[in-house]
């Protein structure tokens, strides 16, 4: 199998690599194939004296343990790999797809060796992360499998309980991520790379105190890049903008390597577009796959923006293109809903049906993409059925941001919106800015008359993000218009009346005594609450608190 990707000679281009076969690993005790190109043979033979670490996952990306400090002068693809796995930090395609086939190559005349079985597992994780090609998960089960087989977890091979946890965040099984991940925090506490999956799994599960404690640990053990990374994300979760954007800023300007650049990158565009500035998130985009024509992710995001620009024809061929490297049903959902928007409803149910069918497709390899198949339901579909898929997510536990916020929607369009009310406030009260948590949070307000405060959520929905969606958007305005104005009045109507008349004094009385003006004891502001800070409230990328206050949060 070719691992190194040819150059194009016509273009000068190296396109991007095609993915290993997932189903080339061989059983155990297969023949050996050919030996491997010359450009694998130095890891080949790290591998043959047992140096050879086993991968771990990190943010999604591929970690390892740093088998030896002799290094070739040019790092070949593996070498790259394995350098940017001891880091932390995602691998690029092209090298990913090396490493992958050198272990394929190593596990077939070394079918006991734990450590390349673990890597080659967790490789086969992030390929199919990357990819969306749901196939590799079954790979990566049975070479994990096969590793703990060779090597028990309890007796050191921690990396492949490791890559379990990974598996299961994949397959949106977080109580699994959990499990295995507290394994290994339990018993190695101070192993930095089971805290990237340990954060996963809570934050999945709506944990927020267990995933901001996984986040400080992991901060304070493994500083740089990733834990750059990982604090965004935390202070993305919480709200709070500009520390998050600061760290995500950070992380950019800190990382060296393309994959690790144009994932950072990323993170900019997202933050941009929840802020409601599509032209940086545009930008932001373009740079990231400039940097890495392997994140492919980004090929949506930069057509979300794109939409909310009303460049629409160039919005659709990204999607297309994004959908084609990435066929994730979450960008099926939002390619038909703008097709639905601008009036091109059989294009919408042709998204709708592939939707679908990718949903069961992955239900065959173990991912449960509840989530995403229930806001088609609620919105295109049943929304009864869309309440019954998120009450099995909420009874198994999960119970983030997104699940509350869905089972809330669902609610209200199923005829429940006092149910309903309850998960979309719970949604809002993690103090993540998210346009369309509020726009759905002010909906059901709305229908249950409670028009000050549905009022309030709508401003804040086309305030934060004008373009959030463009079937909902375009709804959310509409209802913000059909509340009007606040009533006359406001917090000078909310004063206490002035005190009455004193009465005449009675014959045999002392009078009452009236106070002076200015002695009249004026109805008490209540205290402001007290700014939050990086040193109170926020775990600093290196781990230890900062001493410098954070930005107020904006509204």
């Amino acid at each position: 199998m070719d691992v190194m990707p040819q150059q194009d000679p016509d273009s000068g281009r190296t396109p991007e690599p095609s993915p290993p076969d997932p189903y080339a690993m061989p059983a155990e005790g297969a023949t050996a194939l050919p030996p491997p190109p010359p450009t694998l043979r130095t890891t080949l033979r790290r591998a043959a004296v047992g140096a050879v670490a086993a991968g771990v996952l990190l943010a999604g990306a591929l970690v390892a343990v740093d088998d030896g400090d002799e290094r070739p002068k040019e790092p070949g693809p593996v070498e790259r790999a394995e350098a940017a796995a001891t880091a932390g930090s995602p691998a690029s395609l092209s090298d990913l797809t090396a490493l992958i086939g050198d272990r394929q190559k190593w596990v077939e005349s070394h079918p006991k060796d734990a450590p390349s079985l673990a890597t080659l597992g967790t490789a086969y994780v992030e390929w199919a992360r990357r990819s969306a090609d749901t196939a590799y998960y079954a790979r990566a089960e049975e070479a994990l499998k096969r590793s703990l087989e060779a090597q028990p977890g309890e007796r050191g091979n921690g990396e492949a309980w490791v890559g379990l946890a990974a598996l299961a965040n994949a397959r949106h099984d977080f109580l699994a991520g959990k499990r295995w991940g507290e394994t290994v925090k339990k018993q190695q506490p101070s192993t930095w790379s089971v805290y990237p999956v340990l954060i996963d799994a809570y934050t999945g599960l709506g944990d927020r105190k267990a995933a901001t404690a996984a986040t400080e640990k992991f901060a304070e053990l493994r500083k740089g890049v990733p834990a750059l990374a990982r604090t965004a994300d935390l202070y993305r979760g919480n709200g709070w903008r500009e520390d998050a954007l600061a760290a995500a800023r950070e992380a950019a300007d800190r990382a060296t390597q393309p994959a690790e650049k144009a994932e950072a990158l990323h993170r900019l565009g997202e933050l941009a577009w929840e802020r409601g500035e599509p032209e940086e998130a545009v930008a932001q985009f373009d740079a990231a796959l400039r940097t890495d024509a392997g994140q492919h992710a980004s090929l949506a995001g930069r057509a979300r923006a794109l939409a909310a620009l009303d460049r629409t024809d160039e919005a659709v061929a990204a999607y297309q293109r994004a959908l084609e490297q990435l066929p994730r049903p979450q960008y099926a959902l939002e390619l038909g809903e703008l097709y639905a928007s601008l009036g091109l409803d059989g294009d919408a149910r042709t998204q709708y049906a592939k939707l679908r069918e990718m949903v069961a497709a992955a239900k065959k390899d173990g991912v449960d993409e509840s989530l995403v198949l229930a806001r088609f339901e609620a919105d295109h579909g049943d929304p009864e059925a869309a309440v019954e898929l998120l009450r099995a997510q909420w009874r198994g536990q999960h119970r983030s941001a997104a699940v509350a916020d869905a089972l809330g929607w669902a609610l209200h369009r199923a005829g429940k919106s006092e149910e309903g009310l309850e998960y979309a406030q719970r949604a809002a009260d993690t103090g993540v800015r998210n346009a369309s948590y509020a726009y759905h949070l002010g909906a059901i307000q709305r229908e249950l008359a409670d028009y000050g405060p549905a009022r309030r959520n709508l401003e804040q929905a086309v305030r934060t993000n004008p373009a959030f969606s463009p079937l909902a958007a375009p709804l959310a305005r509409e209802a913000l218009d059909a509340l009007g104005e606040p009533p006359p009045g406001g917090p000078g109507d909310m004063q206490p009346p002035p005190p009455p008349s004193a009465p005449e004094p009675k014959p045999e009385q002392e009078p009452t005594r009236e106070p002076k003006p200015e002695q009249e004891k004026k109805p008490e502001a209540p205290a402001p609450a007290p700014s939050r800070t990086a040193a109170e409230t926020s775990p600093s990328p290196t781990g230890s608190p900062s001493t410098a206050p954070s930005e107020s949060k904006s509204p």
